[in-house]
């Protein structure tokens, strides 16, 4: 091999290693070096999110008023996640199983093009598939 690349390797290896034992070893954090300290605790930031919240209620409940629409209380938001997210689920499921049946109807349709035999719609493969799970 060539001195050069031997050089170059164990160099850039010796580096690697250097930093790494730096690293594990050096009592501290990177946090302790720079004296860095998190702006708010996570008790600060949850009441944040807290107070976010019932100032967005606030406003949407303002306006729903104004439109004559019942106010949105935390149960009823949650509730509507709820179903929304439901909903997006079914449609996800609903979505797969028809691609999942387009990609059975086109190798059933290959297999009968191999045979001789003519396509079959979509509609038909779907007949047969419900007929034979009743």
């Amino acid at each position: 091999m060539d001195p050069f690349a031997v050089i170059m390797l164990g160099g850039s290896a010796g580096v690697v290693v250097a930093l790494y034992l730096l690293g594990r070893f050096y009592p501290g954090s990177g946090a302790d070096v720079v004296d860095w300290k998190p702006t708010r605790s996570p008790e600060v930031e949850a009441q944040n999110d807290i107070d976010d919240l019932e100032a967005l209620m606030q406003v949407a409940n303002r306006r729903r008023r104004r439109l004559g629409q019942q106010e949105l209380t935390e149960d009823t938001l949650d509730q509507l996640v709820q179903e929304s997210s439901a909903e997006r689920t079914r449609r996800s499921e609903e979505y797969l199983a028809d691609l999942e049946i387009e990609q059975m109807l086109e190798v059933k349709n290959r297999r009968r093009a191999a045979k001789g035999l003519p396509p079959i719609s979509a509609e038909e493969y779907r007949a047969r598939i419900e007929g034979d799970e009743l």
